[in-house]
């Protein structure tokens, strides 16, 4: 079963800050995946993985988002 960043964070008892420092990723990039506001790459994925000692595939990395369709008339 996968879980998100911040589950893991959760489980972990681990801060964004001390993820980002030993992925050595930015804190904002660390922030926004932990957010579900961005998806990393395969090497930023393989950085996080390798903080919680697991397989990138063990991390679902999806947006918690939702997208939405916004509808109208647009400019006139």
């Amino acid at each position: 079963m996968s879980r998100s960043v911040h589950d893991l964070c959760v489980e972990n008892k681990m801060s964004v800050e001390r993820i980002a420092e030993q992925s050595g990723l930015e804190p904002g990039r660390v922030q926004a995946i932990y957010l579900g506001r961005w998806t990393p790459s395969s090497s930023e994925r393989d950085r996080i993985a390798a903080v919680f000692e697991i397989s990138r595939e063990d991390i679902s990395w999806g947006h918690k988002t939702p997208i939405q369709h916004i509808y109208g008339q647009g400019p006139t």
